[in-house]
């Protein structure tokens, strides 16, 4: 069954094996799901991730990360939706959960972080926020 919200469906694999225990989660593999996993591992809510070469786009294979046997994704909310694009100016890019989360935002500069749109003082769509 065709998937319409590619990012979104990525998102909820990630978070619901970390939910049910997994070591890792596969998922079809795209540049945007490439960086939402770099940005992840290099926030610290991921351990790993690696690309597959397997079948004609290939997979993302995601190790998920623990503490104490819990996951450490505690929320993804997906802001920005294929129905209702949302672009906020740099001014306006959200804090999550008072700093300890983040918000992926997909600028002209490529995907990253709220915290370094603002460095970069470039604004963007808001794909998601995680705590």
């Amino acid at each position: 069954m065709p998937v319409t919200d590619q990012i979104s469906d990525f998102l909820t694999r990630v978070r619901n094996a970390g939910q049910a225990g997994h070591k890792y989660v596969d998922a079809p593999c795209s540049k945007m799901k490439l960086a939402i996993a770099e940005i992840l591992k290099d926030q610290g809510f991921i351990a790993d991730y690696e690309k597959i070469e397997e079948g004609p786009q290939g997979l993302v294979r995601v190790q998920l990360r623990y503490y104490k046997r819990k996951h450490v994704i505690k929320k993804v909310v997906r802001i920005s939706k294929p129905g209702r694009r949302v672009y906020a100016p740099v001014e306006k890019l959200p804090r999550v959960y008072n700093g300890l989360g983040i918000a992926i935002v997909s600028t002209s500069k490529g995907v990253m972080t709220g915290k370094q749109a603002r460095k970069f003082n470039v604004g963007g769509e808001i794909l998601c926020t995680v705590w």
